[in-house]
């Protein structure tokens, strides 16, 4: 079904998702089930959503989105059978560019609406992120936080009334769309902010069950394998951020894995057991206020993924993470890539106490290469 356009009320809506770093978790977190840590960071995506006037007539476009990404241009989209096709092939290859999941999010709040015999209105979508630098990505999980923010802008600007695990499930909906084989992670931590414990639901089982029972359905079933739960921010460390300069595809990284002959072998039991081993006892060193516990905890992280790196090969750990992580261990601290690595950014929790060891690692960094972020945790998600 098209969904009804409507005569928008002039009004702005703007919603703020901060972006992600996870902490530990990665790769075994794809299977529905098993556990990781993540952590919102003070960097986000703004979503900023008006009305496009009133009704327009035919021809028009019924959404017109812009992102700082794709300069002044902005792309215009009509509904055809509850999904939005661009208008002419020029913006065609301008929504290539990043909007697909802009899109995927407002066909997900536009079917709810539908089924809830509410009415859709007609959009101007615009997007700015700090989640890049002069269009280059740090791997902060911009995918994610635009996906959050853009179902939290257009659903408040289009009359829906959401907690945020309903905005949680509708990014996850939206994005598993266009990559099942993503943990939504990164939508959690934008969701919630904070420090927090992950598991992921079974995407194929949600985007089935939304299939046949719809959206508004799907969003009150119970999801097999799913929860979040906030953690306390971990007492006497600093979290320290490196960049490197070297953009790396998470999607590309996970689905290389898949394809290998790897999983399901006694191997990936073992890293599976090992990593959710790690992981629970990290939950449990932050609860504790255990920080030694937990830096044993990021250093083993370490050691499994350079474990699965040397048996499958999949280049996570790149000259320049592989130094960032020594650089802190030299002083006493943990350190290790966040997320499928390959590039983008690594994590170190330093002794908050010792300005001279963060001082030094940092320096370390930059001759390796390595760009320290000014990044802090996001301490809450969405914002206005």
């Amino acid at each position: 079904m098209t969904p009804q356009r409507t005569t928008t009320r002039q009004r702005t809506v703007v919603r703020h998702a901060p972006g992600k770093l996870f902490v530990a978790g990665e790769y075994a977190v794809v299977d529905p089930g098993n556990p990781a840590i993540l952590v919102a960071v003070d960097r986000h995506v703004g979503v900023t959503v008006s009305g496009t006037g009133d009704v327009a007539g035919p021809g028009e476009a019924d959404v017109v989105i812009s992102s700082d990404l794709l300069g002044a241009r902005a792309v215009p989209w009509r509904w055809h059978e509850g999904r939005l096709v661009v208008c002419g092939a020029d913006a065609a290859q301008q929504a290539g560019k990043g909007l697909a999941y802009v899109a995927s999010a407002i066909e997900t709040v536009g079917r709810l609406l539908t089924e809830r015999g509410l009415p859709v209105p007609a959009l101007s979508v615009s997007v700015g992120s700090r989640l890049h630098d002069n269009g280059r990505k740090y791997g902060l999980g911009s995918s994610g936080a635009v996906t959050v923010a853009t179902v939290a802008a257009v659903a408040s600007f289009s009359g829906l009334e959401l907690s945020a695990d309903e905005r949680y499930r509708l990014a996850m909906l939206a994005t598993a769309r266009l990559d099942p084989k993503g943990s939504g992670g990164d939508l959690a931590a934008s969701t919630w902010g904070g420090w927090i414990a992950y598991r992921a639901p079974d995407r194929a089982f949600v985007l089935d069950l939304a299939r046949r029972l719809g959206v508004d359905r799907t969003l009150g079933a119970p999801w097999p394998g799913h929860e979040v739960r906030r953690l306390p921010v971990p007492e006497g460390l600093s979290l320290e951020v490196g960049w490197t300069g070297e953009p790396a595809s998470t999607a590309s990284l996970v689905s290389d894995l898949h394809r290998r002959d790897w999983r399901g072998s006694a191997s990936h039991r073992w890293f599976v057991e090992a990593t959710n081993d790690c992981v629970s006892a990290a939950v449990t060193a932050i609860g504790t206020g255990d920080s030694q516990g937990l830096l044993r905890q990021i250093r083993r992280a370490r050691t499994e993924l350079a474990r699965l790196d040397g048996e499958v090969g999949l280049g996570i750990f790149t000259t320049r993470l592989t130094r960032l992580c020594d650089a802190a261990e030299a002083v006493g601290g943990a350190a290790k890539p966040s997320g499928a690595g390959g590039g983008d950014c690594g994590i170190a929790l330093l002794d908050a106490e010792a300005s001279r060891d963060i001082s030094q690692v940092r320096q370390r960094w930059a001759a390796a290469g390595v760009l320290p972020l000014p990044i802090r945790p996001a301490l809450e998600g969405i914002e206005e």
